[in-house]
């Protein structure tokens, strides 16, 4: 299921090119077909949920002739894949940034878990709910408390007191009782003059984010912008102090989650160059001048110390059964514990161990952008195969695959307006205009362009990119936003880039 043609969806029996932002409705409309044709899965939905009757009454209206002409995707292939999903002995759902990279973002994911939630597709090995992660370790970086609700271990800031009291007792401190800002907070927080200082630790926001000229003016309305990275990337550019920090996930030691939830010792192989720092050795010279004497923890004191405050998460994986075992999956409470192979297990327990799992009333919302007029084309971002990011880690070297950035655009669209492959073209938007080479591709519908962010000194997406995020989550809508396409000329890019 994706707007694209990619080359995954070349692999699949069916391929459902669904319209952008139109997630929910495909969802809604599955659900109805498949409890209107018997195939929930009444015995599980009876012991371990909670909610499905609310959740039936709201999907009752996306009818497969309902959701035909939101999505884009016939009525017929519609019930096939739900009749599909919901007969299939061992199934699950996979999503990236597709789904939550729009301004609805939690409901998006949360029709998704409905439907695993209504086939019992869930808590057995074989089947669930799975969002794959883009980059190495952000599984782990979620794991670490890198998220302003949750400590470690997924514990929740607000609603947990007792683990708020096990981390003041280890670190001899306060923790404060609310959350903390996300991403998109923070930067408001920044324009508005509430936020005036910033500590990025392997981030390059003036490149990544949303609405680009929003997010610089933002940092450098700062007073003081701390960067630690590898690389002087964009927003290093920025900073008043970059702190130039190892490659991690080869110069240092420490750990790693893949997205099976796979913990995994990760060894320092090389040194680092010099004059960088280990960023263990960083933070803690930090603390130490600021008046906090950490000494210089080793990688695997700091882990002994997470076990030690999210016990439940992680306390039986010591380095030793990390290296003996090749890994072990999250959750792990005590060291004869093997690990969890798969979560949720728990919901198919009579009666269900814990709290049931919730059904979540979701409506389907288009995207904040509409095409007009004046504005005929939807613009949605991804990546390219070969590339990283903001390129700042893959641009730099040779690949057959570079062919740098350009505008994907539909054969039956560049028809129309007279453009040849190559051809130069002018993308505008209501924040901003970027030139950039089309590229005819033949895996898009009409009215919809695709651009990448990994080749920004050439080409600045996220010029054009809405700065509108889901309220839930703080994500930015990167997949949807109104653009129109124009031909430009060779001598207008080259002038461009100078």
């Amino acid at each position: 299921m994706d707007p694209r043609r990619t080359s995954s969806a070349q692999w699949a029996d069916v391929w459902l090119g669904l319209r952008v932002g139109s997630d929910i409705a495909l969802s809604n409309a599955m659900a109805r077909e498949i409890i209107h044709a018997g195939l929930a899965h009444e015995a599980f939905i009876g012991n371990s949920t909670t909610g499905f009757e609310e959740y039936k009454a709201s999907v009752e209206m996306y009818t497969l002739e309902y959701a035909e002409p939101i999505t884009g995707i016939p009525a017929d292939v519609i019930r096939e894949a739900a009749h599909a999903f919901a007969t299939a002995e061992r199934a699950m759902v996979c999503w990236t940034l597709g789904i939550t990279e729009h301004h609805n973002a939690v409901d998006n994911v949360l029709s998704l878990i409905n439907l695993c939630l209504l086939t019992g597709h869930v808590g057995r090995w074989g089947s669930g709910c799975n969002p794959l992660r883009g980059q190495n370790n952000v599984q782990g970086g979620g794991d670490m408390g890198a998220i302003p609700n949750k400590l470690a271990g997924f514990q929740d800031i607000e609603q947990d007191p007792a683990a708020r009291e096990r981390f003041e007792k280890v670190w001899n401190t306060k923790i404060q009782p609310t959350y903390g800002k996300n991403l998109t907070q923070m930067l408001h927080a920044m324009h508005q003059g509430e936020m005036t200082s910033l500590f990025v630790i392997g981030e390059n926001p003036a490149q990544s984010d949303a609405d680009a000229h929003h997010v610089v003016k933002a940092l450098t309305g700062l007073d003081h912008l701390v960067v630690q990275e590898i690389f002087l990337t964009k927003t290093a550019e920025l900073a008043h102090v970059v702190l130039p920090s190892t490659a991690s996930w080869c110069e240092s030691d420490g750990t790693v989650t893949n997205s099976e939830r796979r913990v995994q010792r990760c060894r320092k192989a090389m040194e680092p160059p010099e004059g960088a720092r280990d960023e263990l050795w960083i933070l803690s010279e930090l603390a130490r001048r600021m008046g906090y004497d950490w000494k210089t923890p080793t990688a695997e004191e700091v882990w002994d110390e997470v076990r030690v405050v999210a016990p439940d998460f992680a306390g039986g994986m010591s380095y030793k059964r990390l290296e003996e075992l090749g890994g072990i999956q999250w959750p792990c409470p005590d060291e004869s514990h093997p690990g969890t192979q798969f979560l949720h297990s728990r919901l198919w327990e009579t009666p269900v161990g814990g709290r049931p799992a919730p059904f979540s009333v979701v409506v389907n919302e288009p995207p904040t952008e509409e095409r007009t007029p004046e504005f005929p084309f939807l613009l949605t971002t991804g990546r390219r195969l070969e590339s990283y990011n903001t390129g700042v880690q893959s641009g730099g070297y040779d690949s057959p695959l570079h062919f740098g950035e350009a505008l994907d655009i539909s054969p039956e669209d560049a028809l129309r307006l007279g453009i040849a492959e190559g051809d130069i073209v002018r993308i505008t938007s209501r924040r901003g205009s970027v030139l950039a080479p089309a590229h005819i591709d033949r895996a898009l519908r009409e009215n919809l362009v695709f651009m990448t962010l990994h080749f920004p000194d050439e080409v600045k997406t996220n010029v054009l990119t809405i700065d509108v995020s889901d309220p839930k989550s703080g994500t930015a809508e990167f997949k949807a936003c109104a653009v129109r396409v124009e031909r430009a000329s060779v001598g207008a890019m080259n002038a461009e880039l100078v």
